[in-house]
């Protein structure tokens, strides 16, 4: 329903329940809960933009806001996963980048996620059982083209790291950019460091 709110910092509280920042925007303040990782980065004042995610219970509605585009688009992937919901989410995103977590999954390395506080082995395998094929079987574009890639740069490692971030919500055109562009600078890459770079300039 929200892409990102873009408005004034209010202020900012934390407690038992988590991190939160107010933004206001067109004269309504937006609670969002934020990571604790976010939260001791956002500003004393002056204009905030948070990407969004409206959480739908039986009980309540919330928000969930995130500096950085790409970690709110991992939390997606995350609460996908039946038994992690939100909080659980925003734990593992404070525990690792989200570099980190996707290579986790697809190398399906659970002991590393068992770092994370409260996660136990049934749900880190769990975790990695249910995402490794939404990150390496995302069926949602044609293979990257020749000529799309520098040479010496493994087109193999190009399109893994181009259908992982296709996975993540970004948009075709956006992420063949960024690849791209990603490869270019890196040269001969494994597909893990291409797609943190690719992350870096999506962030931009």
């Amino acid at each position: 329903m929200y892409d990102y709110i873009k408005g004034s910092f209010a202020y900012k509280t934390t407690g038992s329940k988590g991190c939160f920042a107010t933004v206001e925007a067109g004269g309504v303040g937006y609670l969002c809960e934020v990571m604790e990782r976010d939260f001791s980065l956002l500003p004393e004042q002056g204009e905030l933009k948070l990407f969004t995610v409206l959480i739908h219970r039986e009980d309540k509605m919330s928000l969930c806001g995130f500096l950085r585009r790409e970690d709110r688009d991992i939390f997606n992937i995350l609460t996908s996963v039946s038994g992690v919901g939100s909080k659980m989410a925003l734990t593992l995103l404070n525990s690792f980048e989200v570099t980190d977590l996707v290579g986790f999954v697809l190398e399906g390395d659970y002991k590393e996620l068992t770092r994370a506080k409260g996660v136990g082995q049934k749900l880190a395998q769990k975790i990695i059982l249910e995402l490794k094929d939404k990150l390496t079987s995302y069926q949602g574009a044609e293979p990257v083209k020749g000529g799309l890639k520098p040479s010496g740069v493994s087109s193999q490692n190009v399109e893994d790291a181009r259908m992982v971030l296709l996975s993540l919500g970004y948009m075709k055109d956006e992420v063949t950019n960024a690849v791209t562009k990603a490869s270019a600078r890196l040269g001969d890459a494994s597909a893990e460091e291409i797609l943190k770079e690719a992350l870096k300039i999506l962030s931009n």
